[in-house]
């Protein structure tokens, strides 16, 4: 339950005064993969040289893993390193950074709040699934403070944002890249694992600069994400939703890769809304096949997320936008308080199931 064998999520950590290297959760521990497994590649201080060894090497490893955790205890119980005696890091180094928005119900919402009167969906929406290429560099991990960015807020003015908003999002982590000129092999080959994403967004400042080109400086001061990367072999698949009309045949699903992840939003520890991620229109395999189309490869450590995930119903919308529409219907807090954008000293959580798994959390606190 929860994080058992069935688990084990990979993350980086370290205690004081030694260097991060790669650990694994299991349960309320870390197991020291370096020790435990005799293998120097978990010395490393990201995931990236594990994640690039490929599928047969995450497949052997989580079982030698899961066979060590579930066989003789002595043999593990002193690589196992209580959470509360370690620091958790960034997971993995970001290659690049690719956001999208696979969410029919989030794509809907936007556009009736910004498009009143008219289709909610753009003509393209349901042919392919949308994206923009975001920065790499200013993905950080959870727990890192986000400052409240400034920037163009309409003609002449300039300032501090004043429509700080959250994106809950589920990320998927590459591990094995491409090769330039060369069609990619299947989703499972190339994508490592998946990690809880908050794409915090300016919303005033989104407004304003996103036409003709989309999201630029409303996106790109701060990204956060869980320390914790669960493979994909951990998680229970669904099959995806239908889709009408039909994809191009790139776009043609190969199997099933809708996931049964339910999520959490909290803001400062009240839960505030439950977005089901088994309700996103485009699937993760989707992505990666429209990403690489163009010829574009890939490389250890490149990020694409799944754009914010909002379910049908009010209470399964993942950004305060839609939850508030715009502002004009207030969250009430049950501390009597009530918000339709961020402010100073907020704290989000983003945290997730999947089954009878737990996907961990990422936190950020805005100052």
């Amino acid at each position: 339950m929860g994080f058992g064998a069935d688990n084990l999520p990979y993350g980086v950590f370290s205690r004081p005064g030694e260097a991060p290297r790669v650990g694994v959760r299991y349960g309320d521990h870390v197991l020291d993969l370096a020790p435990a497994l005799h293998d120097e590649v978990f010395s490393a201080p990201s995931l990236n040289p594990f994640m690039a060894r490929g599928r047969a090497a995450w497949h052997d490893t989580r079982t030698l893993i899961q066979n060590k955790l579930t066989g003789d205890a002595s043999v593990t119980e002193r690589h196992l390193i209580p959470l509360e005696q370690v620091r958790l890091h960034m997971p993995f180094e970001v290659a690049d950074y690719v956001d999208f928005y696979c969410s029919i119900d989030h794509a809907a919402n936007i556009g009736s709040i910004f498009r009143p009167g008219t289709e909610p969906l753009q003509p393209n929406w349901r042919h392919l699934p949308v994206g923009y290429h975001g920065r790499a560099g200013t993905v950080v991990v959870s727990g890192t403070p986000v400052r409240r960015p400034h920037g163009q807020l309409g003609p002449g003015a300039f300032g501090p944002c004043a429509k700080l908003d959250i994106e809950a999002e589920l990320g998927f982590v590459v591990g094995v890249p491409t090769t330039p000129g060369s069609p990619p092999g299947a989703f499972e080959e190339h994508v490592f694992g998946v990690t809880l994403v908050n794409d915090w967004s300016a919303r005033d400042i989104q407004s304003w600069e996103y036409v003709p080109l989309g999201p630029f400086l409303a996106k790109s001061f701060a990204t956060s994400v869980s320390p914790w990367v669960t493979p994909l072999e951990a998680l229970p698949r669904i099959p995806g939703r239908a889709q009408d009309p039909e994809p191009a045949e790139y776009l043609r699903r190969q199997g099933d890769w809708g996931l049964d992840i339910t999520l959490d939003v909290l803001l400062n520890g009240e839960v505030v809304s439950r977005p089901p991620y088994s309700s996103m229109y485009w699937t993760p395999d989707q992505m990666f096949a429209h990403m690489t189309v163009n010829g574009s490869w890939l490389r250890t450590g490149d990020l694409f997320a799944s754009g914010t995930i909002s379910g049908p119903s009010p209470g399964e919308r993942g950004s305060l936008i839609e939850l508030t529409w715009n502002g004009s219907d207030p969250l009430k807090l049950a501390s009597g308080e009530t918000r339709s954008f961020l402010e100073d000293g907020d704290t989000v959580t983003i945290r997730a199931t999947a089954g009878d798994l737990t996907l961990g959390e990422v936190t950020g606190t805005i100052v």
